[in-house]
């Protein structure tokens, strides 16, 4: 992955913080509860899940939405294959990766399945279970919109929009919409005016919901039939 690597400092043991954006990966109270949370129940998920269902993420970190979505999948039982893609700008060292990771053992099995392949560069990763993860890495504002993909879902989990403005910009919301099929959705932590606006214009239905944590609210958005 020829890109800039994740630069990292650590908070409350294992939470790393990007010193790029000065920002945690996921909340500082439960990583594992938020990702339910905002992405699984803010995409209505596992209840939407069928063979091919799509996943896809900006802002791939750790690693920790997608393998708790893989989890969610297999514990639903569907047939078939859960397909993932994350865009990633930064992509952290597998040793960051793995020590991030350890604070949720109960990812153990899966998430030893993501740093194997991570180690060996892998472009596709077999997450188990029918879950096949592939991460994009660049900048999402060139890589999105020459993805060939369109997802049934949207995990928007990018750095605060504050700090990280580049993946909350309108013109990569509006390639996010355009790459969502029909009565796709999206999730995100995030109930920024801006961000909720920018979804709107690229023709999403959206609504703003309970957050998690100290998080009033967030965002949900939907793709009209």
């Amino acid at each position: 992955m020829q890109d800039q690597r994740a630069r990292l400092d650590w908070r409350a043991g294992d939470v790393p913080v990007s010193r790029q954006y000065e920002d945690p990966y996921f909340s500082l109270d439960d990583g594992l509860a938020e990702t339910r949370h905002v992405f699984l129940e803010g995409n209505d998920l596992p209840g939407r899940f069928c063979d091919g269902f799509h996943v896809a993420e900006l802002g791939f970190g750790t690693g920790l939405n997608m393998l708790v979505v893989a989890e969610a999948w297999a514990a639903h039982g569907a047939p078939g294959t859960l397909h993932l893609t994350s865009f990633e700008a930064h992509p952290m060292d597998a040793a960051d990766m793995a020590r991030a990771l350890a604070a949720f053992p109960a990812l153990a099995p899966r998430a030893a399945r993501l740093l194997a392949g991570w180690e060996n560069g892998a472009a596709r990763i077999d997450l188990g279970d029918g879950a096949r993860l592939a991460v994009i890495a660049g900048d999402a504002r060139q890589t999105l919109p020459r993805w060939q993909g369109r997802a049934d879902a949207w995990f928007l989990d990018g750095f605060a929009p504050a700090r990280n403005p580049e993946l909350w910009e309108p013109a990569l919301l509006a390639s996010v919409a355009a790459h969502t099929r029909p009565g796709g959705t999206a999730a995100t932590y995030t109930a920024a005016g801006h961000v909720r606006r920018a979804l709107a214009e690229a023709g999403m239905d959206v609504t703003r919901t309970p957050g998690y944590g100290r998080k009033r609210h967030m965002t949900r958005a939907r793709m009209p039939q």
